[in-house]
């Protein structure tokens, strides 16, 4: 194989130690030499890398992306020579010849001959961005798991308060929650702490506010409704600072730009600010940002036989922000995304579906923060039988003699 890169190094990194490997290649006669050491993860021993590897002239150092452990690595050798980070399951080797010492110098053989693909790693302001949008959504989930348990409890009671309620822990639930919580087992005087439209239920929430509920239930109740209190009050500080970062990178007609496609809001909008930028030039083509978002099909083929297209692994932070987002846009009315989520919801099921919208959000996304000229503008729902009204037409009038009717087609006169 060429060689492109002549002083180059691969890392093994690991927990507790970094397996390093310099390769340094003769311009002359191509013959590779390489030395090969061992750090420890400490920061001190991190800038003592450092330091063998900028006098040792290295200009390229290749990383494995293994867990978090790659982070501290990379946020000390970053700015003093060119960094690549490299997907792990790219970088396999024959099996039988595994070792850190042999890990590290494939490594750098593979940089040497410019067979590694580079992940995207934003700069650090991004990262700081993503840190945060993504503990905001490990506490989102783990409110969901607590409101789950909520309900657990309650069906535990026999009391049926989400078969009346749209919202059990609206402002009505929660003061009947914490009525319940406190020892009240009235369901007369629980009832009546409905507000609004509820009340239009109350003989309805009489019987089901009332039920078994012992010590141990009110233990549980005060614990996860305690627990649900904090969560909440995490998520809008959460929320205070993500906005605060966000306008290092979005102005404001930029995200009202972004707000006029169906089913994106502020949270969609940070999520993939975090994950993919503003800047599109890192990615050629919308195809390229979808493949690495993995929301595209797959493309396994061998003996002119399709194997199977399921979507790649790719970032699950912006994939599962985008079908939330997607199937929001699914349920807007008059809209592009709303026609095409149906088309495909009965032909190939709602989960496929709802990732094709996703994948058409992202496109559209693309398009927006790639050029500031761009705005959105909706096909419409009519936007499928206007492609090609023959065939709807022949749809149709299949469909109604199906039903048993004699069609008679002509053509609208023009008034």
């Amino acid at each position: 194989m060429d060689t492109l890169l002549f002083r180059v190094a691969g890392l093994d990194i690991h927990k507790r130690f970094v397996m390093a490997c310099i390769r340094i290649t003769n311009r002359q006669n191509g013959k590779a030499r390489e030395e090969v050491r061992r750090f420890d993860t400490m920061t001190d021993d991190l800038r003592r890398l450092r330091d063998w590897l900028v006098a040792k002239q290295v200009t390229d150092v290749a990383m494995e992306s293994t867990g978090v452990f790659w982070k501290p690595v990379w946020n000390i050798l970053e700015g003093s020579m060119r960094l690549t980070l490299a997907n792990a399951h790219e970088l396999k080797q024959v099996p039988g010849r595994k070792s850190d010492v042999k890990d590290s110098q494939w490594i750098a053989h593979l940089l040497a001959c410019g067979l590694i693909t580079p992940s995207f790693v934003p700069e650090q302001d991004q990262r700081d961005l993503r840190d945060l949008t993504r503990s905001r959504t490990t506490l989102l989930q783990e409110r969901t798991r607590v409101s789950n348990r909520i309900q657990k409890v309650l069906e535990d009671t026999n009391i049926k308060l989400a078969s009346v309620a749209s919202d059990v822990l609206g402002k009505s639930g929660r003061d009947m929650l914490a009525a319940l919580a406190s020892g009240e087992t009235d369901p007369e005087t629980l009832a009546d702490l409905a507000r609004g439209r509820l009340r239009e239920k109350l003989d309805l929430l009489k019987r089901a506010l009332e039920g078994h509920v012992r010590p141990h239930h009110r233990f549980l109740l005060r614990q996860l409704l305690d627990h649900l209190a904090n969560l909440e009050e995490q998520i809008v500080v959460y929320d205070q600072q993500i906005r605060e970062v966000l306008r290092r990178f979005l102005s404001p007609e930029m995200e009202a730009r972004l707000k006029a496609v169906p089913g994106i809001h502020t949270r969609t909008i940070e999520v993939v600010i975090a994950e993919i930028g503003v800047d599109m030039s890192r990615f050629p083509t919308e195809g390229h940002l979808c493949s690495w978002a993995g929301i595209c099909p797959g493309n396994e083929e061998s003996a002119g036989k399709r194997k199977r297209s399921r979507i790649r692994q790719g970032n699950k932070w912006l994939k599962s922000a985008l079908v939330e987002s997607a199937r929001a846009a699914s349920r807007t009315k008059n809209s592009y995304f709303r026609a095409q989520y149906a088309r495909l919801a009965a032909r190939r099921g709602k989960n496929r579906a709802a990732v094709a919208v996703a994948h058409s959000l992202l496109t559209v996304i693309y398009h927006l923060l790639k050029d500031p000229e761009n705005h959105y503008q909706d096909l419409g729902v009519a936007y499928f039988d206007q492609r090609n009204p023959t065939r709807q037409v022949k749809h149709l009038v299949k469909r109604l003699q199906a039903l048993g009717y004699d069609v008679e087609i002509s053509p609208r006169t023009a008034a």
